[in-house]
């Protein structure tokens, strides 16, 4: 106590200086209308740019739940695109046609989350793990997605985890078209470049344009019709000439990709099933 007494004996003439600052600066801004709004305009640019930066910090700290969102969305709405045009090649509808009926929600697969917990990008067969497995309903062969496109098909599952062959593997084929064309080939990865993939065996009389946008076919148990893989690059003759090569460019960056979609088609099974005894 004698100490903070000494201490306060031996400042007195600061303090008694800092208070009477105060009180002329409150007599100033209070009392003389130009200091005042100089004042206030210095504090709202002050606590503006406060809170823009805690804003950024905040929304940095939910971009995981905004992905997941969009996610969900993309999903969604691709289920939509690919009724829609379910829809408009069995009815013989136009576009204003369809918009009008009432019940579109598609119930031709089931979506399961899951989350990229190892990905790799230079080796041939690459292999992604997932933190999802058959405890969440995830089995061998169902379709992987992420916000931008198709990313794999499921190799193999445990109860909890799950590994996914990606287009970047050797293994990896899947049967893909251009928009606005029936036509089809089959998506390869030549090693090297993850960014891009080849599309071959276009037949020769197939139409196209660079930049036109590729997706899945739907012939196969996997992936439905109309699923975003990516744009046409580049062209060229296959080696035997009778059908084109495409340079496409992948929509999923693979180097990022993090919260993915497992696809599970209504009738896999059964169709799959079905196709084996065929083989036999």
């Amino acid at each position: 106590m004698r100490n903070l007494l000494n201490f306060l004996i031996k400042y007195n003439y600061w303090f008694l200086f800092l208070l009477l600052e105060a009180a002329s600066f409150v007599l100033l801004f209070r009392f003389n209308y130009y200091q005042q709004s100089v004042f206030f305009t210095s504090a709202n640019s002050v606590a503006g740019k406060v809170y823009d930066v805690s804003g950024t910090i905040t929304s940095y700290f939910h971009l995981k739940s905004v992905n997941e969102d969009l996610l969900d969305r993309n999903m969604w709405l691709e289920q939509r695109v690919a009724f829609l045009e379910k829809t408009l090649n069995n009815k013989g509808m136009d576009s204003v046609r369809l918009y009008s009926l009432e019940r579109l929600e598609p119930e031709e697969y089931q979506i399961f989350k899951a989350n990229v917990i190892k990905n790799s990008l230079n080796r041939v067969d690459n292999y992604i793990t997932l933190d999802e497995g058959s405890s969440a309903g995830i089995r061998p062969e169902m379709g992987v997605v992420d916000a931008n496109g198709v990313v794999g098909i499921v190799y193999k599952t445990s109860p909890h985890y799950s590994t996914v062959i990606p287009l970047l593997n050797s293994k990896s084929s899947i049967s893909c078209k251009i928009v606005g064309s029936e036509y089809f080939g089959y998506l390869k990865w030549e090693y090297g470049d993850s960014r891009f993939a080849y599309l071959k065996d276009l037949p020769r009389h197939a139409e196209f344009n660079l930049g036109d946008t590729v997706v899945t076919s739907g012939y196969s148990t996997v992936f439905p019709a109309g699923v975003m893989v990516g744009t046409v690059d580049d062209m060229s003759d296959s080696h035997d000439g009778l059908s084109y090569l495409l340079k496409i460019k992948l929509a999923t960056d693979f180097g990022k990709v993090s919260n993915v979609r497992v696809i599970a088609r209504t009738g896999q099974e059964e169709q799959k099933a079905l196709e084996k005894e065929e083989e036999k």
